[in-house]
């Protein structure tokens, strides 16, 4: 959609120019520069090339503005999107990052209690063998 609008855009710019520069002004413009200049043969004739060059770059100026008014909508709503995508990402992974944080905290716990198991349970079997025989008497 984008794409075919700066396409088209594009030829009315350009549709523009022409009829700007076909229209004669006070010097005759680039209109008597084709050889109809001094001649009095105009290619649309005498008053009319003046109304139909008026009218079309009337009707072409207004194209033009309002393909530029939606072109910066489209260009503008895109960046918006862009924006919003970038802020998602950037949650997903500070979430990511959070869940992370929060098993490594949970693994250390988890490695602190296994760890102090296995320190009193030499203690408890230091006792048990440390305890009197019935043989050694």
């Amino acid at each position: 959609m984008y794409t075919f609008i700066s396409i088209v855009y594009v030829f009315v710019c350009l549709f523009l120019i022409l009829v700007v520069l076909l229209q004669s002004g006070k010097g005759g413009g680039l209109g008597s520069a084709f050889g109809g200049g001094g001649t009095g043969q105009q290619i649309f004739g005498g008053a009319g090339a003046g109304n139909l060059l008026t009218r079309l770059t009337a009707v072409f100026a207004f194209t033009f503005m309002a393909l530029s008014v939606w072109l910066a909508f489209l260009s503008s709503s895109g960046e918006q999107a862009l924006e919003r995508a970038v802020r998602q990402q950037t949650a997903a992974q500070e979430a990511a990052a959070e869940t992370e944080s929060e098993e490594v905290e949970a693994a250390a716990a988890e490695a602190e209690e296994a760890a102090a198991a296995e320190a009193e349970a030499p203690v408890e079997a230091e006792e048990a063998t440390e305890a009197p025989t019935p043989d050694a008497e």
